[in-house]
This record gives C-alpha cells, structure tokens and sequence, in this order.
C-alpha cells in the first residue's frame, strides 16, 4: 500500500493523528479483522487478506509520521555517511540506495526537486538540505552488516 491517503482511509484516520492514537485506531480495526475470529474458510481468507491490508497502511503511516521520521532522522544523517549509490523515481516517490546498502523512501517529491537533486553536485548534501525537512520519508531497508568470520 502506497499511497498515504488510501492507508488514513482505510484506517480511518485523520492527517493529523496522533501516533498513540494511530496505534489505538489499528489495534481497534485489527480486532475486527482478525483471521482468527472466524469459522468459515472464506471468511477466514477474506479477513486475512484484509488484516494484511490494515498492517501495511499501519507500517506506512507509522513509518512517515513526524514522531517516527523525528527518531529516524538520526540514522539517515549516519546513512547519508555511505554516500547515495544509485536512486528510483516512481509515481513522486524517491528511493535513494545508500552505499551501506540502507534505502530510503522520500514520499510526495515533486519532478522540479527531483530534476534538481539529479543535477546537483552532492547528491547526500541536497538531500540534507532539500528533501529531509521538506519530504516524508521511511526507511525501506536497513543497512546491510558484514559478518567477520574468524
């Protein structure tokens, strides 16, 4: 689930919530939902594919929620270390692939800042500077670790 609008109305939430009361309206909606409540197995599949629904509107309404970005914005500037390796574009979402392997999606970019942070110079410094203050971002993936073996 991409989109945030479709993810608050699915879990009928507001823009302006609260993560506490994000959490309350999934965990509420979840209860309804859950797979376990029921006997017939079309029923069953029928919530099951609805729960996955409402936990991947949670996660990404969780993950882009200023609380959430606040926290995260610490281990983006430690990212942005790596230096940016490559990039997507997709229907105005950003994903930078760091140099440690983490990604970050930067949702709602519009084509002028994209065309912009292509053009410049630094691409970590235009992010810094143009896309974390401006833009809701997640991480998408973590970095990757390298096992010593001894």
């Amino acid at each position: 689930m991409a989109n945030l609008a479709e993810s608050r109305r699915l879990l009928d939430v507001p823009p302006g919530i609260s993560l506490k009361e994000l959490s309350v309206a999934y965990k509420n909606l979840m209860k309804r939902h859950h797979p376990d409540r029921f006997q017939e197995e079309a029923e069953r599949a029928e919530a099951e594919a609805m729960s996955t629904r409402i936990i991947a509107a949670y996660k990404l309404l969780e993950s882009v929620h200023p609380e959430t970005m606040a926290a995260r914005e610490q281990e983006l500037e430690a990212d942005l270390a790596s230096q940016v390796g490559n990039w997507r574009f997709e229907k105005s979402t950003l994903t930078l692939i760091l140099g440690n392997g983490s990604e970050y999606a930067f949702i709602g970019v519009d084509r002028g800042a994209y065309n912009k942070f292509v053009g410049s110079n630094g691409a970590a410094r235009f992010v810094r500077r143009n896309l974390m203050g401006r833009f809701s971002f997640r991480r998408v993936t973590a970095a990757r670790v390298e096992e010593v073996v001894a």
